[in-house]
């Protein structure tokens, strides 16, 4: 009885055995079908796309060789390699783009001669920053000028200058390096090597502008000035104290500087001095003071307005005419958010009423009979 028992056992066992290769062969059938089925269909896949590309790449050929805009301006055109072909579209476009901008800009500048050969009635020279040079198009100050006055207008302003030297520059001519009011009026007197005024509209100006030609110079700066938290509205302080610097690292004493040389130069020149003005000061959108009420240890803007009204009287019997811009402009708290983008810079609105009265006060100058 006990060896017909492990008799069974040894069969069963067996059974198990050849069940479980069986199952495993089974397997194997199934998954090697399974990666024959995705080979069949990847080769077939490479396949297509080896016809899609052959049939992109010939559909390109029959192009370019019918094309009459290559055939037209470049005459016969040598076979190209596959790569060449590929990338030829690229090249066209960027042909065409080229050819596109070189179009605009020689209609620019035929636009340009065509302005030069107007009979203007006078030459103003705009020496500033930013508010002056922020809008170069005919919304901004400086061509409304020019229309209201049929003026020739030089605009010789840049962007984040001031009028005073900063701390750190040195008033010498051999090492000049600041394109500050100083330093365009330098280099208009010949006085310092203009290469600092490359890539800018003044390096440019200063090639070809006659400036004894100039009826007016306008002169406006103040705001970075005064936002730069190092240039002093002067020297002198309330109470009889003054301070350890030179002139011409303060607001005040840059503007009598500047006016005391171009006066020098060009004695029949009339000077219009424009003070900064009201502005509204932001970090973010978060208000920080005004004209009025923010100070950065040398008085508040309206200070270098009235600084800039100082240096205007000292040379009254000169000819200087003063624009009052902080109290005459127009612009105040009530008007900010109409006439300021930022708090600082003109809306076009802004710059419209700006350059009116400014030009108002140049026409009423020029000729006070009319």
């Amino acid at each position: 009885m006990g060896n017909t028992r492990r008799g069974r056992q040894n069969i069963n066992m067996l059974l198990v055995v050849l069940i479980g290769f069986c199952v495993l062969a089974i397997i194997e059938i199934v998954y090697g079908q399974a990666q024959m089925k995705v080979e069949r269909e990847r080769l077939a896949l490479e396949e297509q796309n080896r016809q899609t590309v052959e049939e992109l790449k010939e559909e390109w050929r029959s192009l370019r060789e019918g094309s009459s805009v290559v055939t037209a301006e470049s005459g016969a055109v040598p076979a190209a390699s596959e790569s060449e072909q590929e990338t030829a579209p690229a090249q066209i476009e960027k042909q065409e783009t080229v050819k596109q901008k070189k179009t605009e800009e020689d209609k620019k500048d035929s636009a340009a001669k065509e302005e030069d050969t107007r009979n203007y009635d006078m030459q103003i020279v705009i020496l500033g920053d930013s508010i002056m040079d922020g809008d170069r198009t005919e919304s901004g100050v400086a061509d409304i000028i020019s229309e209201q006055l049929n003026a020739k207008v030089y605009n010789m302003s840049m962007g984040g200058t001031t009028a005073a030297l900063t701390t750190y520059e040195q008033y010498n001519f051999s090492t000049w390096s600041s394109r500050c009011l100083m330093g365009v009026v330098n280099g208009i007197l010949g006085n310092i090597n203009t290469d600092i005024f490359e890539g800018y509209a003044a390096g440019e100006i200063l090639k070809t502008c006659d400036f004894d030609k100039t009826d007016y110079f306008i002169i406006e700066y103040g705001v970075n000035d005064f936002l730069t938290q190092q240039i002093p509205n002067s020297r002198y302080l309330e109470g009889g104290d003054t301070l350890a610097v030179d002139e011409v690292h303060t607001y005040t004493g840059a503007l009598q500087d500047a006016i005391n040389r171009l006066k020098s130069r060009f004695p029949n020149a009339g000077i219009v001095l424009v003070a900064p003005h009201y502005c509204q000061v932001f970090n973010g959108s978060t208000f920080i003071g005004d004209a009025y009420s923010l100070d950065y240890g040398y008085g508040p803007l309206i200070t270098y307005a009235r600084g800039a009204g100082y240096v205007a009287g000292l040379f009254e019997e000169d000819g200087v005419i003063f624009f009052n811009a902080f109290e005459d402009s127009g612009i105040d708290a009530e008007t900010a958010d109409e006439y300021l983008a930022d708090g600082i810079h003109l809306t076009p609105l802004g710059a419209r009423v700006y350059a009116e009265k400014l030009a108002k006060i140049i026409r009423n100058d020029y000729a006070p009979e009319e």
